[in-house]
C-alpha cells in the first residue's frame, strides 16, 4: 500500500507507456492526481512520462503522447504504474523488464493499469502478490501465470503492487490512493469535479451484472449461464445444467429459446469458442491447449466449430497476428 506523504514535497508518480497502451485507463489515472492539485491549491503530485526510448508512445487509439525522459535516464523512482493495453501479451522487451526489477529492488512501489500487468508478472514482481487484470485478459492472464493470486476485482493494493483493471477502475484506484495521502475531503472534491459520485471499492467485481449483459431476468436462466462460464473446460451436460435449477431438459430447451433464441447447447457453445478466441489472441498456447481448456475433446472438432462460428480456423486466427 502506498503510504502518506512524510513531507511538504509532491508525490512523485510515473507512468511507463507500452506501445498500443490503454488512453482510457491512463487518463483516468492522471487526471485525478491533476484534479487533486487543483482543489487543494498546491501540488500534491507530480508525475512524469517514460518510455523505452523516450520518443513518443502511441496509444491504441492512434494518438501519440510525448514523454519526459527514457527508461534509461530513470534510475530510480518512487511510484511507477505500467500502462498496458493491446497486444502487450506479446510485450517482451528484456531492457523494460529489467528496468522494472532495478526499481522493485530501490524499493519503488509498481502499479499496472489495464494489460500492463503482464508486464510486472514477467519481471517476476508479482509473485506473492494479489493482482488483477481486465477481464477479457484474465483467463488468458491465468493460464500464463498459474501461480500468481489473480482476482476478478476492480483493483488491488497489496503492499508495493497496485493493480487495476484499466478503464474507470484507475479512477477508482487513483481516488482510493488519493484518499489515503490527503484525506477523504481531497477525494470527494476530485470527485465532484469529475462529476463521479459513486466511487466503488476495491471488491467490486468487474464485469456487468449478468441480467444486464444478457438482458434478461430468470433466474434459473442466470443461473444455468453461471455455471457455463464457470465450467468452460469441463462443460456441463444438458441433464447436470437442468437438475442444477430443477428443470427437464425440456423446460431448459424452452427458456434458452424464448429469452435467448438459441439451444442451451449452442448458447453453451459460444461461451466456450469466445473464451478459445480470447486465449488465442492472448497467449502463445498451442492450439491444442487452447481446444482442451475450452472443453474441446480433439483439435479437429475444435477448428470445425471455429470456423463455423469465427469464419477462419484457429491457426488462421493465429497467423493473422504475425
Amino acid at each position: 500500500m502506498i503510504d502518506g506523504p512524510l513531507t511538504e514535497s509532491p508525490v512523485e508518480v510515473g507512468f511507463l507507456l507500452l506501445p498500443n497502451f490503454s488512453m482510457g485507463g491512463f487518463v483516468s489515472a492522471v487526471e485525478p492526481l491533476r484534479l487533486a492539485n487543483w482543489v487543494s491549491d498546491r501540488d500534491l503530485y507530480r508525475w512524469r512520462l517514460f518510455s523505452r526510448d523516450g520518443q513518443p508512445v502511441t496509444g491504441s487509439n492512434g494518438i501519440a503522447i510525448q514523454v519526459d525522459a527514457a527508461i534509461a535516464d530513470v534510475e530510480t523512482y518512487p511510484t511507477v504504474f505500467v500502462c498496458g493495453g493491446l497486444d502487450v501479451h506479446r510485450y517482451d522487451h528484456e531492457k523494460v523488464l529489467a528496468w522494472l526489477r532495478r526499481l522493485a529492488r530501490r524499493g519503488a512501489n509498481l502499479g499496472a493499469l489495464c494489460t500492463g500487468s503482464y508486464a510486472l508478472a514477467r519481471a517476476g514482481l508479482l509473485d506473492g502478490y494479489r493482482c488483477t487484470i481486465h477481464w477479457e485478459n484474465l483467463p488468458a492472464f491465468s493460464e500464463q501465470f498459474p501461480d500468481l493470486d489473480v482476482t476478478n476485482e476492480l483493483f488491488e493494493i497489496d503492499r508495493g503492487r497496485l493493480t487495476c483493471a484499466g478503464g474507470t477502475a484507475a479512477l477508482d484506484m487513483m481516488l482510493h490512493i488519493i484518499a489515503q495521502q490527503f484525506g477523504r475531503e481531497v477525494e470527494m472534491a476530485v470527485s465532484e469535479e469529475l462529476i463521479y459520485s459513486n466511487i466503488r471499492e476495491s471488491t467490486e467485481i468487474q464485469r456487468m451484472a449478468m441480467p444486464v449483459r444478457f438482458g434478461i431476468t430468470h433466474s434459473k436462466l442466470l443461473k444455468v449461464i453461471a455455471a457455463m462460464e464457470e465450467n468452460l473446460e469441463k462443460p456441463l451436460s444438458q441433464r447436470e445444467m437442468a437438475d442444477e435449477v430443477g428443470l427437464s431438459t425440456r423446460q431448459l430447451e424452452r427458456l434458452f429459446r424464448k429469452y435467448l433464441q438459441r439451444t442451451p447447447t449452442r448458447f453453451y457453445l459460444e461461451l466456450r469458442l469466445k473464451r478459445a478466441r480470447q486465449l488465442l489472441l492472448q497467449t502463445s498456447m498451442s492450439v491444442l491447449d487452447v481446444a482442451l481448456a475450452c472443453g474441446f475433446v480433439s483439435a479437429s472438432h475444435f477448428s470445425k466449430c471455429y470456423r463455423d462460428q469465427f469464419g477462419c480456423t484457429p491457426r488462421d486466427q493465429r497467423r493473422a497476428l504475425v
